[in-house]
């Protein structure tokens, strides 16, 4: 039974590396979903097994933190942002700057996705617009997304999973990775700067941007966000802070939230579900276990020969299988590389700056080359040249910094 379940295993994460196999294009989220069958189909766990596996805590979160952020976005918060950095900052370098820190702190607390979700066609109105080139602010966005996400359990999913598997509460993680993360975006601002400021003209013209569609309530939209970031502060559950949150929302409009359902990403939520479900039957096996031994001797968090080992696993993992595959794999021997908080928030970190690596790295990064190809289309060799030397960059001056701060 062992070598069908590996094999279930095995197939199962092509679907999900490749993203969409030519032999059996269905895509990661199908693919998931039927690992997650197929481990029950051969005995690797039984139905009451299998959703016994499910991480409850971490798609209640997920859902709650999609919710709040299609709230936001139809109160006009995003837009109204887009145009305050606009009078702020009239100058292509400048708005590139702050475009890059306000990706980073937005990401932080509504999800890496669904900020660039909400940003791509903001951005690429105001280029258009100010006939700035399109590429330096696509990069800016994304990667500075990425980076801002690694600095909360809310940023991006597999820090969510890391919340559940480490029981860090929302404080106490930001309180650790924060510093990491604010060196790791220095670094990437300054790497913009030397690549770009040639590239961009020294002024633009004037622009102002169509009023967007509003639903008028941003004051008790952001009345309600204020509680739900309060109360993760405050160390409540966060998945259910997160869902009560949306519900006031919800109550406030007093009409079928049918329209607000429609924009949940449900196939992610999905793919999250089967995919614990795959990871627990292929822990029958004992293949990540062999994994594991063979990869612990060269990996550690107490000198540099062993951070070097550890950043490079996590890195190849994470772009190899995706970063949320890899967590959950990774996480499970995590607590072996040392106490407290160190081993998880290095984990959170490495995982999530590597999604800078290349295009397909992070969803994040795919959403904005997807949201501007009716514009610009950002190839994947185009990405990797400043992708490349950004994760490089970051990874070392963060992980020093984590080192450092928590060592």
């Amino acid at each position: 039974m062992s070598w069908a379940i590996a094999l279930v295993f095995g197939l199962t994460y092509a679907l999900i590396a490749a993203r969409r196999l030519a032999i059996l294009p269905i895509g990661r989220p199908a693919g998931a979903l039927a690992g997650a069958v197929a481990m029950v189909a051969v005995g690797a766990l039984t139905p009451e097994q299998s959703f016994a596996a499910i991480d409850y805590d971490t798609l209640a979160l997920l859902l709650g933190m999609m919710l709040l952020s299609v709230y936001l976005e139809r109160s006009g918060s995003f837009a109204r942002l887009t145009a305050a950095l606009l009078r702020r900052f009239n100058r292509p370098m400048s708005l590139l700057m702050a475009l890059s820190v306000g990706a980073a702190g937005l990401s932080a607390f509504l999800v890496n996705d669904t900020v660039c979700l909400f940003a791509t066609p903001l951005v690429v109105r105001i280029c258009v617009a100010a006939r700035l080139p399109l590429s330096p602010f696509l990069l800016a966005l994304a990667s500075s997304a990425n980076i801002g996400s690694a600095a909360t359990l809310v940023g991006n999913p597999q820090n969510m999973i890391i919340g559940g598997m480490s029981g860090l509460g929302f404080l106490p993680f930001m309180t650790a990775a924060l510093p990491a993360v604010a060196v790791a975006l220095a670094i990437n601002l300054g790497l913009l700067w030397a690549l770009f400021r040639g590239r961009l003209p020294a002024t633009m013209p004037t622009v102002t941007l169509a009023s967007a569609a509003s639903d008028g309530r941003l004051g008790s939209t952001m009345v309600v966000m204020t509680g739900v970031i309060a109360g993760l502060f405050a160390g409540l559950h966060p998945g259910y802070v997160a869902l009560g949150g949306a519900v006031l929302l919800m109550l406030r409009d007093r009409e079928e939230p049918n329209e607000v359902f429609l924009k949940v990403d449900w196939s992610l939520l999905l793919f999250f579900a089967a995919l614990f479900v795959v990871v627990a039957g292929a822990r029958s096996t004992g293949v990540i276990e062999a994994l594991w031994a063979i990869s612990k001797g060269y990996v550690g968090l107490e000198g540099w020969s062993g951070l070097v080992g550890f950043a490079a696993l996590v890195t190849a993992g994470s772009n190899l299988l995706s970063n949320v595959p890899f967590v959950l794999i990774m996480g499970e021997h995590a607590g072996e590389l040392g106490a407290g908080a160190l081993p998880w928030v290095m984990l959170a970190f490495v995982s999530t700056i590597a999604g800078n690596l290349t295009l397909l790295g992070s969803v994040a990064n795919i959403i904005v080359a997807e949201g501007a190809r009716g514009h610009y289309q950002l190839g994947f060799w185009e990405y990797l040249r400043f992708g490349a030397l950004s994760t490089a960059l970051t990874l070392a001056g963060g992980v020093a910094t984590l080192w450092w701060w928590l060592g």
